[in-house]
């Protein structure tokens, strides 16, 4: 879950249970912003931005309605008009505190604007208000590890984990946990993170969250075959043995095929006759997953 924003779950860990999540219907507001920066002369372009010079005209003369607004910033954000999109959102998230999702989404602007400290100051008043928080968490962590800052993301992300299974397991347990197993697979402490999963598959039997993301780290450290274990528990946890669950089923796939693959074919040879070449086998696909199961949708 630690990547770059508009493209969470672009490898390893992060795209199983980025995937997952949208599968569940549970995708961060930057998943639909795959419109963004459309190519200068587009028709559909210029439509919407006529759309856009009526909405700033109506909040100029203080017409505008909250669903205005929310249109208006949507356009923005879709063209890549960061700076506008900013200066609607602050006043929107001023005005509505206990509405974390603006800050937070103000926060994304900064961070894609070149502003990590802006990007920071937002997301600490949300913690100050909800310490424990996952998508700011998520995001301060992420700002974190890109400022050579991983200890503190851990540290801080540790302790929130901690709170929310002592002494009993919190439901935001599940989400802190997650994102506690990817730092601690970004910081090298791969171990740490399979028992991070581990316990949480023990804390949320009915969920597959945890178990994908044991898959993929059992994948990443070669082990394809518990990985596809980890994927088929994962399955019965989500209630469609049986049937088809498009993420599951595209890891299993794919992960099946570099098995086979990874496998040299037995040639047998007869006495007195030449020595046969041995098959060339094919490579791997590198250890990275097929570009349909990592695309975002």
């Amino acid at each position: 879950m630690l990547t770059q924003p508009r493209r969470f779950g672009a490898y390893g860990l992060a795209a199983a249970i980025a995937l997952t999540l949208l599968a569940m219907g549970a995708g961060w507001w930057l998943g639909q912003r795959s419109g963004a920066n459309r190519a200068a002369g587009d028709p559909r372009q210029t439509i919407l931005e006529k759309e856009i010079n009526v909405l700033v005209q109506r909040e100029e003369r203080q017409e505008s309605s909250d669903s205005d607004r929310q249109r208006l910033l949507e356009l923005l954000v879709g063209l890549g008009r960061q700076q506008e999109a900013i200066a609607l959102l602050e006043p929107m998230a001023d005005r509505e505190p206990e509405r974390w999702s603006l800050r937070l989404m103000l926060a994304e602007l900064r961070r894609d604007s070149g502003d990590p400290t802006g990007a920071e100051r937002e997301l600490r008043q949300i913690l100050s208000r909800q310490p424990h928080q996952v998508e700011a968490l998520q995001l301060m962590s992420l700002l974190q590890l890109e400022q050579g800052q991983g200890s503190l993301a851990l540290r801080q992300v540790q302790a929130a984990f901690t709170a929310a299974t002592t002494p009993g397991i919190k439901p935001r347990a599940l989400g802190l946990g997650l994102l506690l197993a990817e730092i601690q697979d970004r910081m090298g402490q791969t171990p740490q993170a399979k028992a991070t999963c581990q316990k949480l598959a023990g804390a949320f039997p009915q969920d597959p969250r945890p178990m994908v993301a044991l898959a993929l780290l059992l994948q990443k450290s070669g082990d394809t075959p518990a990985a596809l274990a980890a994927l088929t528990n994962a399955k019965q946890r989500s209630g469609k043995t049986g049937t088809a669950d498009p993420v599951i089923d595209k890891l299993a796939a794919s992960w099946s095929l570099l098995s086979v693959r990874a496998q040299p074919n037995p040639v047998t040879t007869k006495p007195g006759a030449d020595k046969a070449r041995a098959p060339t086998v094919q490579p791997a696909l590198g250890g990275s997953l097929p570009a349909t199961v990592l695309q975002n949708p």
